[in-house]
């Protein structure tokens, strides 16, 4: 099994619980809400981090899209099996976690567009909570595919 459909299917879903979960049900922040020219607090500044939430969907999908497209591929011309469990939530995992590593690393601290509990005035705890849940993701991620190729 190659490793970029399950990275790419891990980063696009990691991406959808963010968004799903952060922006919409929780509404602890938005795309671009820690930007002064885009306070949550208006209505021309909840849509413009609306439309930047939906850009970051788009990307997300597209991870998914391409992912889901290469793991056919592959089984298509034979080049991999149907993918065992344990590797491939080793590199959904990993997937994930490299994804929210950049995503936190670049947005949270960064370039500041937003934080993980906006809501709250953008405490850094929060930021490098989720910095260390990522980073825990990655190394379990790759632990579970590791373990599984011993």
């Amino acid at each position: 099994m190659r490793l970029a459909p399950g990275l790419l299917l891990g980063g696009g879903l990691g991406g959808f619980v963010d968004i799903i979960v952060l922006h919409q049900l929780l509404q602890w922040h938005h795309l671009v809400s820690a930007t002064p020219a885009h306070p949550v607090t208006t209505v021309a500044g909840l849509e413009v981090n609306t439309r930047a939430d939906g850009m970051f969907s788009v990307v997300t999908l597209l991870f998914v899209v391409v992912g889901t497209g290469l793991l056919v591929e592959d089984w298509r011309r034979h080049r991999a099996a149907p993918p065992r469990w344990q590797p491939f939530v080793g590199l959904l995992l990993t997937g994930w976690g490299v994804f929210n590593l950049f995503e936190g690393t670049i947005n949270h601290h960064l370039l500041g567009l937003h934080h993980v509990r906006d809501d709250l005035g953008g405490p850094r705890t929060w930021d490098f909570g989720f910095i260390g849940l990522a980073l825990g993701m990655t190394l379990a991620g790759l632990a579970l595919y590791r373990s599984s190729h011993a």
